[in-house]
């Protein structure tokens, strides 16, 4: 039975690679000529979301995403989740329509082919650097201004309890907000650190269901920072209250999911 086990589990780890490298190297050459003009990154965006389509539908996990409000597709809006998995980013690409800015940390723009991608197209930024943070923030300011929606995770970073305790956030994302008057919307995500866990470097992927919780909006129109912290607890508390909900009542910690599939059967 262990043989087995894991046997079916390096089949689906190389399954869900190939479909993971194999859209986006036969793209790249598009997005590498795309990306020359910033008139084009719309459709190159486009094309970051295809891809995210494909390899999530091909990994062959159930994905639900539970809307608990209607967005306004003139409006623009901060998008706060929780930070677990680098399937965080395809998923919100997935999901969210538009086309979104995402601030994402320094590394992103350094990995392999699809850094120079990113580099061009979303925000970078090194927390530990004042300079790089100030950057970063003008950088969502004048992206906002454009009129593109912003994804920032405002714990900064994946926190060994993903999933179940959430870092204390920063305060960028809601000071953001109440100085441009925008909509901030929390975003849960339960389940993708059991999918693909943040292990230092080292790729695991192991079959879970997926899913995703876009909450209600939180109007800012009036706050001052003198609310930031209040707020900061508000969208802290709602998505905490989301994942220890789900990290408490499941199957195969999946409180939606009724059923078991053949791979999961064998520990995939």
């Amino acid at each position: 039975m262990k043989i087995l086990k894991y046997l079916s589990q390096r089949i689906y780890t190389t399954w869900c690679i190939t479909w993971f490298v194999v859209p986006f190297v036969v793209t790249y050459p598009l997005q590498v000529f795309l990306i020359r003009k910033p008139q084009w990154y719309k459709h190159v965006h486009n094309i970051n979301r295809l891809w995210s389509h494909i390899f999530l539908r091909m990994f062959l996990a159930p994905l639900i995403v539970e809307w608990r409000t209607k967005l306004n597709p003139k409006q623009r809006y901060i998008f706060t989740p929780n930070h677990s998995s680098y399937l965080d980013i395809p998923m919100m690409l997935r999901a969210i329509p538009g086309f979104l800015n995402f601030v994402g940390k320094s590394s992103l723009a350094k990995v392999p082919l699809w850094g120079k991608v990113y580099d061009k197209l979303y925000i970078s930024v090194d927390r530990k650097s004042a300079i790089s943070s100030a950057k970063s923030y003008i950088k969502s300011v004048q992206s906002l201004e454009k009129g593109r929606s912003l994804v920032i995770f405002p714990e900064g970073t994946i926190p060994t309890t993903a999933g179940e305790q959430m870092l204390p956030f920063k305060d960028g994302p809601f000071k953001l907000a109440i100085e441009k008057q925008l909509p901030l919307v929390p975003v849960t995500m339960p389940y993708n650190q059991h999918f693909m866990p943040d292990l230092d470097g080292k790729l695991k992927i192991r079959w879970h269901p997926l899913k995703m919780i876009v909450h209600e909006p939180i109007d800012t129109t009036g706050l001052t920072l003198n609310d930031l912290p209040v707020l900061k607890e508000k969208v802290f508390q709602i998505i905490q209250t989301e994942l220890t909900k789900h990290t408490s009542t499941h199957v195969n910690r999946y409180s939606d999911y009724q059923e078991i599939s053949a791979l999961s059967q064998v520990g995939v």
